[in-house]
């Protein structure tokens, strides 16, 4: 049976609870997973979505910062997370279907304002942080599973507004590119979104500090569709909704969907 999936940094569940209910009226994924809840998993608002169908939640959540949570109408059971660099952050849980994929949700650190670990302790995290998901990776080679978050690089030249003027900002660095390369490389993870959607510019975050956003268009896709090679060629139908990103009360990221026949 096919299922779609969607993954979307919502920047605070609570907060954005009315835009979540509005994407699952609208778009109705079988899946949505959510990135920086802000939330304990005991007070992320479960009614509302459980209301339209989604009564199944697997979720890792902290006060006020991090946290990632899979939805879902079609049964999950709970398949761990890891707790990468031993920073006690909310940042992975993954979930497994009846049909025997697994789900991993990824919040990947931003990794702070400069692009240097020597003086930035939060860019050395996220470097060591892609570090081990390419060694776990290496270590237990995934198999029937999709990897979707909220990676916040942008690796391709077409993924940012303007590679020139990005290339020393955090997100789009070339050794940030190069560490998710690396991960992406040792699980044979399928870049399901661009191959769908091969060509052009595509973005799936813009900040908020543009007073026009749109038509400004200064954008970067942070957020992700991985598949592993084995089911890649049953992902299809990947779409980015911009339009969300123009709500009331948005998240200044769009959330990603992808279809699979599995």
């Amino acid at each position: 049976m096919p299922f779609t999936l969607a993954t979307w940094n919502i920047n605070s569940v609570r907060l954005r609870e009315p835009i979540v209910l509005k994407l699952l009226e609208e778009e109705a994924p079988d899946v949505l997973c959510l990135q920086e809840c802000k939330s304990p998993v005991e007070k992320i608002p479960t009614d509302g979505v459980a209301a339209l169908g989604y009564t199944h939640m697997v979720a890792r959540g902290q006060k006020g910062y991090n946290g990632v949570a899979i939805l879902s109408k079609l049964p999950i059971t709970d398949a761990g997370d890891r707790d990468f660099v031993g920073m006690g952050h909310a940042r992975h849980v993954a979930a497994t279907l009846e049909n025997g994929v697994t789900i991993h949700n990824y919040y990947v650190p931003a990794g702070g304002d400069v692009a240097d670990r020597e003086v930035n302790e939060k860019f050395g995290q996220k470097l060591d942080f892609l570090t081990e998901m390419r060694d776990w990776f290496h270590a237990e080679k995934p198999e029937k599973s999709i990897l979707v978050g909220d990676l916040n690089i942008a690796p391709r030249e077409d993924d940012v507004w303007s590679h020139k003027q990005l290339l020393k900002v955090v997100s789009h660095t070339p050794i940030e590119v190069d560490h998710l390369g690396a991960a992406q490389d040792a699980g044979a993870w399928v870049d399901i979104t661009r191959k769908d959607i091969p060509d052009g510019p595509l973005y799936s975050w813009w900040s908020y500090r543009a007073k026009d956003w749109d038509a400004a268009d200064k954008g970067r896709r942070l957020d992700h569709v991985w598949a592993t090679d084995d089911i890649a060629n049953a992902g299809h139908g990947s779409r980015v909704l911009r339009h969300v990103r123009g709500w009331e009360k948005p998240s200044d990221h769009a959330p990603v969907f992808a279809t699979f026949d599995l």
